[in-house]
């Protein structure tokens, strides 16, 4: 929708406000005019009307008036904004004001909101049926949120440490001997 349009739009849903609530009336319900959408070229204008009271099978009747009336409003209205070309109206029941007021209702009925906590309301469970998230996987790594393993780690949960994997380094060229080295046990 443009900007022009939209001011078209505003210019006769307010009008045509004040024209039904002038000259018609419908029995006890109360009618009023939400939103014109007014096509790009304004040959045509769809306007959104909310019924509040009375009975629900008596709010497609109300649209059904209006729509028979549409010439009737058009005249009065097309007096009052003066357009090259006047758009036709077309009525449209909108429920909107309604499903707002049962929202409302339904939001009253809700509990009360739980107290702040730093607790959890809910574990996460995995296949296993149970809460892996900061679990260590020995007693001296530090815990890891699940899906933080860096690239060349390994599937458990610490961190590589470089400091731990060169002591295992150097151990491991401590078993391998050389050829002209002897064992000092076989000396003695």
């Amino acid at each position: 929708m443009t900007h022009r349009t939209a001011r078209v739009g505003e210019l006769i849903r307010q009008e045509l406000s004040a024209i039904i609530a002038k000259d018609y009336t419908f029995g006890g319900m109360f009618v009023t005019i939400h939103h014109a959408e007014v096509a790009p070229d304004l040959k045509n204008c769809t306007v959104f009307v909310g019924v509040i009271g009375g009975k629900e099978e008596l709010h497609a009747s109300v649209i059904e008036r209006l729509n028979r009336a549409a010439g009737a409003l058009q005249r009065p209205l097309y007096r009052r904004v003066t357009l090259k070309s006047s758009p036709r109206l077309f009525f449209k029941l909108d429920r909107s004001a309604e499903r707002g007021v049962r929202i409302v209702n339904a939001m009253e009925t809700l509990p009360e909101a739980l107290p702040e906590s730093d607790e959890p309301l809910g574990v996460f469970r995995g296949r296993d049926g149970l809460d892996h998230r900061w679990e260590k996987a020995d007693d001296t790594a530090e815990a890891q949120p699940f899906g933080t393993r860096k690239p060349g780690q390994s599937f458990s949960n610490t961190a590589s440490d470089p400091a731990s994997e060169a002591a295992e380094a150097d151990g491991a060229d401590d078993d391998e001997m050389e050829d002209g080295e002897e064992d000092e046990d076989e000396r003695q």
